[in-house]
């Protein structure tokens, strides 16, 4: 298995050539890296202008392995290439470094570079990534892996102590500052390339690192840096190593590793909003830094947020009176850690009578909430007191629980409950204080405790009695002027008191089941199933021409091919088959075939738009106009793995990702809408399709602009209302193109039109004639669109 390392940026508060001067000191050895014993010049090359510099080293390291794991091997030191590639006209420095030793059977290869701060010429950033791939070493493989990547993140710590060593060196020496690079006077420089050892250039002019000795800086402010061509994310997508700091916590490198790399796939693959940073980390936390496990669940998540609609909850969900006159729970204060400290009185709550008034689903919705806003609170207290909250307190208080609260369907909706909140709310408890746990607690917590999390049955506290008021109890976890009265402490707690839900409130099962209030029936989007061979078709009836077929659509498992195909004559819709002895039909393992096995493509049907390939995890969303009357069929298909075109045997990696998914199967979750030529009315210029995110767990809203669709129509501007013009606040919402479109954001679009037109983003409009034509101004203020000054013309 091949593991990799990606640093955040480095900001170190010095410029770049005095940086560079406190490399050129480590060479040609370090007494601070003990494993690095010397390195000898290779080649080297510098231009007539003195602006590039290329230097070549051989390094020789001795790294610290068992002594039979060296006599194995049969070597005492290992070797690395290096190549240090420097721009001082650019203040660039480029390094690529691999292996020398063992190059049949370890691939190490590192890259890293150094450039200056985009916001502060004064200010250097520093990069790195990694990749280590063992094929083989005498069977000893696991060691090895572990050796290597124990003394790769050691080293990673140990660089910004030796940077910062030799500016200190520096500094006594009276050297706090280096004049830039300027092209020296019309004077040639020879070009050198030897194979010895050269005699060594002025202090900026060879700055040098080696395999081992990974370099941070920790000194500058949240932003990004400015890489090279070699790295193909922007500045925007990047982590600051003092964001993370400050917002994230401390982190290894590892770790920090893990959280980079999870958030650049969730930008490859959810091109638009993205979970926050902190949210990212909770799943990792959840699944010991795992990607692979961690990436799963938070794209079941992801997709469970978006077709239940849970990101809208504090907005839409307006809880019942019952629950404000009998749910004893609420927020109050925080606790000495900063985190928000949320009180249940689950002894004094008639939990029989709430289900009996609420249902199963209420409560349910309800509780969500409550995450949701304690998600809300830990963002807010992290500005607050200046450091890293990702998790609440919660104080149940048992005082008054019996037999009545063992109510088999009351225990059933709360298994229920946490089993919702383990999967999508990970690592948020940060401590649960038990108080005054009666003799019928065991029994509770003996069919509970199996459905919690080891990790969060490790954060539980309880005390029986009165225990909490001695050491060791509330006190160490609370401040005293904010206990609560009903505790003992002096500050008034608003949550209420509970009792019992009066019978008159009770409803029969059959109006909660008719009641608008079910979460999960409460969504837009469908589930299918599809299989190797067996696609997943819906069709859809034109009766005019020129209407629009949007769809949106998530890949929960599994890789598909999208497509769409047009027939004049109707599919037969298949009955569907039920399962089990019951007849129960299931909606979520749903897979339905409508083209016609003797059907020929060309003559029943026609593809209407190119075949659409979709990784697991993508969120796509696109539109289509239809040229022609009659039926179209939207199309999910499984994706075969490709061999290799040069063999006829599969690769490894092909079958490796073919054993991924379970019997070849693969899971969507979709929703189309049909626009029809009346309503459309031309209003948009042009549609296509993109992958975009949706959580709204976002702390930034990127577009894609990649499309996938070919369906273009050129028509009349979507009229906009005057009141719509002062919205064009933010750069974000729209962007220019050369052929004078205007494009919104999904933010936008589903802010101001999501009433009007059921499209999804991203939509082009031409700016209507009767306005003045606006102009694109710089970001500077808050604006991004002015109208242009009334001229006469």
């Amino acid at each position: 298995m091949v593991q990799k390392y990606q640093s955040p940026v480095r900001v170190y508060k010095h410029g770049f050539e005095l940086i560079m001067a406190a490399y050129e000191r480590r060479f040609p050895t370090c007494h601070l890296i003990p494993m690095f014993v010397g390195s000898d010049i290779m080649s080297e090359f510098l231009s007539e202008d003195g602006a590039v510099h290329v230097v070549e080293r051989r390094c020789k390291l001795d790294v610290d392995a068992p002594r039979l794991l060296k006599k194995i091997a049969g070597v005492d030191y290992v070797y690395f290439i290096q190549k240090n590639s420097l721009n001082r006209r650019e203040r660039t420095l480029q390094i690529e470094a691999y292996n020398e030793t063992f190059a049949s059977r370890i691939v190490i290869h590192e890259c890293c570079c150094y450039t200056v701060h985009p916001d502060n010429e004064d200010w250097t950033c520093f990069e790195q990534s990694a990749s280590l791939d063992i094929k083989s070493f005498f069977g000893f493989e696991s060691t090895v892996e572990k050796i290597a990547m124990k003394q790769y993140t050691s080293n990673i710590k140990k660089g910004k102590e030796i940077i910062e060593y030799y500016l200190k060196q520096m500094e006594e020496e009276g050297i706090t500052q280096l004049p830039r690079w300027t092209p020296a006077p019309k004077q040639p420089q020879e070009c050198q390339t030897s194979t010895s050892t050269h005699s060594v250039s002025p202090a900026l002019n060879i700055p040098t690192i080696t395999l081992n000795d990974g370099h941070s800086g920790r000194d500058g402010p949240p932003t990004s840096s400015s890489p090279p061509e070699a790295l193909s994310s922007t500045p925007d997508d990047k982590l600051d190593a003092d964001y993370i700091k400050r917002y994230l916590g401390d982190l290894t490198p590892l770790q920090e590793s893990c959280l980079i790399r999870l958030r650049q796939w969730l930008q490859e693959t959810h091109k638009g909003k993205i979970p926050k940073d902190e949210h990212i980390l909770r799943f990792l936390r959840a699944r010991d830094f795992n990607i692979e496990k961690s990436r799963e669940i938070l794209c079941q998540s992801l997709t469970w947020r978006k077709q239940h609609q849970v990101d809208y909850l504090l907005n839409t969900w307006n809880p019942p009176q019952v629950l404000h006159d009998y749910y004893a729970g609420g927020w109050h204060h925080h606790d000495k850690d900063g985190r928000p400290l949320y009180v249940l009185r689950l002894g004094q709550m008639d939990t029989k009578g709430l289900v009996r008034a609420l249902g199963e689903e209420s409560l349910l919705r309800h509780v969500l909430s409550i995450n949701e806003e304690g998600l809300r609170r830990c963002e807010e207290n992290t500005n607050i007191f200046g450091r890293p909250i990702s998790a609440w307190t919660c104080l149940v208080d048992l005082e008054g629980l019996n037999m009545r609260h063992l109510w088999r369907p009351g225990v059933k909706a709360l298994l229920r409950i946490i089993e919702v909140v383990e999967a999508n709310y990970p690592e948020t408890l940060g401590r649960l204080l038990i108080l005054r746990a009666p003799r019928v607690f065991p029994v509770l917590w003996t069919l509970v405790s199996p459905f919690i999390d080891e990790n969060t049955r490790k954060k539980f506290l309880i005390y029986a009695g009165n225990d909490y008021q001695g050491p060791g109890g509330l006190i160490d976890y609370i401040d005293q002027e904010i206990i609560p009265d009903f505790l003992g402490g002096e500050c008034l707690c608003e949550v209420s008191e509970g009792g019992l839900v009066p019978k008159a409130l009770y409803r029969t099962p059959e109006e909660l089941e008719s009641e608008d209030i079910r979460l999960w029936t409460e969504t837009i989007y469908q589930s299918a199933s599809v299989f190797k061979g067996a696609p997943h078709e819906i069709f859809i009836q034109i009766v005019d021409a020129s209407s629009v077929i949007t769809w949106d659509f998530d890949v929960c498992k599994g890789d598909i091919i999208f497509n769409i195909y047009h027939s004049k004559r109707a599919p037969q819709v298949p009955k569907r088959d039920t399962l089990g002895a019951h007849g129960i039909t299931s909606p979520v393992c749903n897979n339905v075939q409508l083209i016609d096995k003797a059907w020929q493509l060309g003559r029943d049907y026609s593809m209407v738009e190119s075949p659409l390939n979709c990784k697991e995890g993508e969120s796509v969303q696109g539109s289509h106009v239809t040229r022609w009357p009659g039926f179209y069929i939207l199309q999910w298909k499984f994706h075969n793995m490709p061999a290799c075109a040069t063999s006829s045997l599969p690769r490894v990696d092909d079958v490796l990702a073919s054993l991924q998914v379970s019997s070849h199967k693969c899971k969507v979750m979709y929703y189309t809408e049909i626009i029809g030529s009346d309503d459309f009315r031309g209003s948009m210029t042009s549609l296509e399709s993109s992958h975009s995110g949706f959580s709204q767990l976002s702390a930034a809203t990127t577009t894609s602009s990649q499309s996938h669709s070919s369906s273009m129509v050129s028509r009349e501007p979507l009229p906009l209302s005057d009141s719509v013009l002062p919205s064009f606040t933010h750069p974000q919402d729209l962007k220019s193109n050369p052929d004078g479109l205007l494009r919104l954001s999904p933010s936008f679009w589903g802010q101001h039109f999501s009433t009007l037109y059921t499209l999804r983003p991203p939509v082009f409009l031409r700016w209507p004639p009767s306005w003045r034509l606006p102009f694109i101004r710089e970001a500077v203020g808050t604006a991004a669109i002015e109208p242009e000054a009334s001229d006469s013309t």
